[in-house]
């Protein structure tokens, strides 16, 4: 069986205090607990009795999915997996990974606040898993690149070195765009809003009945990602997104851009934000939004299953839309979060950690997944074999795709020794803009400024 670390261990290695979300189960139907065929005839590979260390971050999902997967890659491989969760687990592990205690293998969320996947990067400590990806699945035998989403190996999330090769690799993936209550547009008689204007417009009548527009996650500004990165897509192109995420110089201040950050400004400026949205924490935010004080809220499909148990309206049905463009017909984005897996250069056992990562890609690990936490893997057939598990709100959320296209944002590894982060420049700079005490100029010049000392740190 495998040792799954205890809370109260946790505590004792990182004097930190941490408390889990719970998952989304999301249907009576139950995967066969059973291993796969193609994992049997792997039981004898010659991995038996052997140890695997795993980190995991335990966001939305919950732990449900992951304790039930390590019990089936023990029972099918005759190892035992050491497994620590937690929703800070890249505060629990730095410590131990300083001390040489390095996990043989990490599922980080998104938007890692702890930056210990970006620091790993920098410091050219992850593994090169390519080999895993031109060689073949456990049941299809078709190299596991094929069976990938298209366009989500070859971005900054996978490849931060832009140099072809896989050092992380995708888990789930998910939209992310604009949530709202569909049942409050219906009451209303609302239309989806597809440009700025209309969203504007749309906002003045909500005002009429006491509604905000707007609300994020006030003290967690990364979840405007959501909307930021598809907007500037939409108005500047995608290979101007492509250029933000390689920091190359002028490519957040063009004309575009600078429109796409005005509106921002404008939402706060012109008295579209929620009040005291910006003192306010994301699950605050996301029950104030699904109470109908705001319509809108940047977020992801995972939101359904991290709020199971909040507070909402009557009827309360979830929604997603893109973010607005500049102009009508204009092309539209979906923001495509794609959470990653990745196994440390210096992990003890790198050839089980890989055949863990292709037992997660099979079927039964997917469907697995979609009924214990309600998630989609980054798999071609991943939502065929979804279907019949996740929620009627993840799938609605997912009909965002027939709105715009997917998109994936990352942002390439940085030079040994940077000591700026842009992406902290983008986002940390967004209370300062809410709150009237920055400009959009003054923002895209801070952001320019960390892109200039990245360019200098490069030579």
């Amino acid at each position: 069986m495998k040792k799954l670390v205890s809370m109260a261990l946790a505590l004792s290695l990182c004097l930190a205090m941490f408390a889990g979300c719970g998952g989304t189960p999301s249907s009576s139907s139950t995967v066969s607990s059973g291993p796969s065929s193609s994992s049997e005839d792997t039981s004898t590979s010659g991995f038996e009795n052997k140890e695997l260390n795993i980190a995991i971050f335990e966001g939305g999902y919950g732990p449900e999915y992951w304790e039930e997967i390590v019990d089936r890659f023990e029972e099918t491989y005759g190892v035992t997996v050491n497994m620590q969760i937690s929703p800070t687990i890249g505060d629990i592990i730095r410590p131990q990974i300083v001390a040489g205690n390095v996990p043989d293998f990490i599922s980080m969320n998104d938007n890692d606040t702890t930056g210990l996947i970006s620091s790993m990067i920098r410091e050219n400590a992850l593994l090169d898993i390519t080999d895993v990806f031109e060689g073949p699945g456990l049941e299809d035998t078709s190299p596991l690149k094929e069976q990938v989403l298209e366009g989500v190996l070859n971005t900054a999330k996978c490849s931060p070195y832009s140099d072809g090769k896989v050092y992380l690799a995708p888990f789930n993936a998910s939209p992310m765009g604009l949530v709202y209550n569909k049942t409050l547009f219906e009451e209303n008689g609302w239309e989806l809003p597809e440009t700025w204007d209309e969203f504007f417009a749309l906002g003045d009548k909500a005002k009429e009945k006491g509604i905000a527009l707007f609300t994020y996650a006030g003290i967690h500004p990364g979840y405007m990602e959501s909307l930021l990165w598809p907007a500037i897509a939409s108005a500047a192109g995608i290979d101007t997104t492509t250029d933000i995420s390689n920091y190359v110089e002028g490519s957040f201040s063009s004309p575009e851009v600078m429109e796409v950050l005005a509106n921002i400004q404008k939402i706060a400026a012109d008295g579209y934000l929620m009040e005291g949205t910006v003192a306010l924490n994301h699950t605050q935010s996301q029950t104030d939004m699904m109470m109908n004080k705001a319509l809108f809220i940047p977020n992801g499909n995972w939101m359904e299953g991290e709020m199971k148990d909040a507070p909402r309206a009557d009827g309360f049905e979830f929604g997603m839309t893109t973010a607005p463009s500049l102009n009508a017909g204009d092309q539209r984005y979906v923001m495509t979060s794609v959470e990653q897996f990745s196994i440390p250069a210096g992990a003890k056992n790198p050839e089980l950690a890989k055949e863990f990562l292709r037992f997660l890609y099979t079927e039964e690990s997917v469907k697995l997944f979609a009924e214990k936490a309600g998630g989609i893997y980054a798999l071609k057939n991943a939502t065929e074999w979804s279907k019949d598990y996740v929620t009627e709100g993840v799938y609605s959320m997912n009909d965002v795709y027939n709105m715009g296209d997917s998109m994936v944002f990352g942002f390439a590894a940085l030079p040994e020794g940077s000591k700026v982060t842009p992406r902290d420049e983008v986002f940390q700079s967004v209370a300062d803009v809410m709150n009237g005490a920055m400009t959009p100029e003054q923002w895209a010049e801070k952001v320019e400024a960390s892109f200039t000392e990245v360019s200098n740190m490069a030579k």
